[in-house]
């Protein structure tokens, strides 16, 4: 290759192969993200989609076009790169020639602080910004390691329906919709279809999108969220268990090793992630109410916990700790009871260190038919609209076990944020539902 050759470049590449571009004349197109001036020197943070890189611009006869190049304005580069140890990417551009495709006039968004409620009115725009980029890049790794040690593990991606005729966890949170007619929800959780799935594949998971009409405000709430919900046939509480936490560290690990960059624009503190490792911390329902008791906080055993009381539990421990054995009366009809105590059933939470909250919630099914007939019979359950739920216990049941894990909490959790609302591109909240 001729060296005055020019090399079509992006951020990324730059970040992977920075040492084989060094000295070389590189071009790239991106958005002004920032820019600012020091004596006979101007300086261009040009944003390209895959990072954020800085261009050094000393040629006087550029400044004119420095100067037109506004916020948001959309430029082509080129430039000799240069190591820059100071910034999260590496290496910066000793710009040579700028082309401005378009002029921004008037961008809402400017560097000087906005108050939420703007920002979220301008989601579209928001998401431009560092940190965005950031929390948004790590999500798309979290769903793509998830995806890959599920697969790596035997799994197959059976996709739930998102229009359900019935509840899976409860009728208080449903969305109604009218269907041709007929009454339908938005579905809650793809679990019940997986359990089908599971006695046709053995090892299922869904990934999508699930719907509560939560009339909730807290930082941990939005409307619609995004979960992964394995299932699995001849598997016990103790196997997903050992699922959950063993794919929660590998995509926490993966992240580290992969995520570096992003990392860094928030400022995240990677040693306590690096922490996280199987096994977790375990205790039962009573030991977490004990807990909870000894801080001083008010709590009825046989309640369920919120975020106050999982949060008090959390500060206990420096990587997630595992919580399992919950009352039966306020957990829904298809897990299974323990057989060593009726009163209780064989399921599990996982509640995230740092104030996180709960971010899975699995537990083994009920796979006796006349069992599972009569807990539905005790909580009022339609059992016309769960006939083929029934089925599955009538045609080959085996003992089965799944949990989901909410993907916008597991997100917060990893890049410590104070909302769950900036971990997904466009959020749905109580009073928030556009852009």
């Amino acid at each position: 290759m001729n060296k005055n050759e020019t090399l079509h470049t992006n951020t990324e590449n730059i970040r992977k192969n920075g040492k084989e571009l060094e000295n070389k004349l590189v071009n790239i197109k991106g958005w002004v993200w920032n820019k600012r001036s020091s004596g006979k020197i101007r300086f261009l943070i040009l944003r390209d989609g895959k990072g954020f890189i800085q261009c050094v611009i000393d040629n006087p006869e550029l400044f004119s076009i420095f100067d037109e190049c506004t916020q948001e304005s959309t430029c082509e580069i080129e430039g000799i790169l240069k190591e820059d140890k100071r910034s999260p990417l590496g290496f910066e551009i000793l710009t040579k020639t700028i082309k401005l495709i378009h002029k921004t006039i008037d961008y809402p968004i400017t560097p000087k602080e906005h108050g939420t409620d703007f920002l979220l009115d301008h989601r579209h725009l928001w998401i431009r910004s560092r940190k965005q980029f950031a929390i948004l890049r790590i999500r798309h790794s979290v769903k793509h390691y998830i995806r890959e040690y599920l697969n790596q593990e035997g799994f197959i991606e059976f996709d739930s329906p998102i229009f359900t005729p019935s509840a899976c966890e409860g009728t208080t949170t449903l969305f109604e919709v009218d269907y041709f007619g007929e009454k339908m929800y938005l579905s809650q959780s793809g679990q019940l279809y997986q359990e089908a799935g599971a006695l046709s594949f053995k090892k299922v998971y869904c990934f999508g999108p699930t719907f509560r009409a939560e009339k909730s405000k807290t930082r941990r709430h939005l409307i619609e969220f995004w979960m992964v919900e394995p299932e699995v046939a001849f598997a016990t509480l103790e196997d997903i268990i050992d699922i959950s936490q063993k794919m929660i560290s590998y995509v926490i690990q993966k992240v580290l090793e992969n995520n570096t960059y992003e990392l860094i624009l928030l400022e995240r503190n990677v040693e306590d992630l690096r922490k996280i490792v199987p096994p977790f911390y375990r205790i039962t329902y009573s030991e977490a109410v004990d807990i909870i008791k000894q801080k001083g906080i008010s709590f009825n055993f046989g309640d369920d916990f919120g975020a106050p009381e999982e949060t008090a539990i959390s500060e206990n421990f420096d990587k997630p700790v595992i919580i399992t054995h919950y009352p039966k009366n306020i957990k829904p009809f298809y897990m299974k009871i323990d057989p060593q105590n009726p009163e209780f059933v064989l399921n599990m939470d996982i509640i995230a260190p740092e104030g996180y909250g709960e971010i899975v919630g699995g537990s083994q099914r009920e796979d006796d038919y006349q069992t599972l007939l009569n807990r539905m019979k005790e909580e009022n359950i339609p059992i016309e609209d769960y006939q083929w739920y029934l089925d599955l216990r009538k045609y080959g049941s085996v003992p089965h076990s799944g949990f989901g894990l909410g993907i916008e909490r597991f997100v917060a959790w990893i890049c410590k944020l104070e909302h769950v609302r900036e971990t997904i591109p466009f959020p749905r909240m109580l009073y928030r539902y556009k852009p």
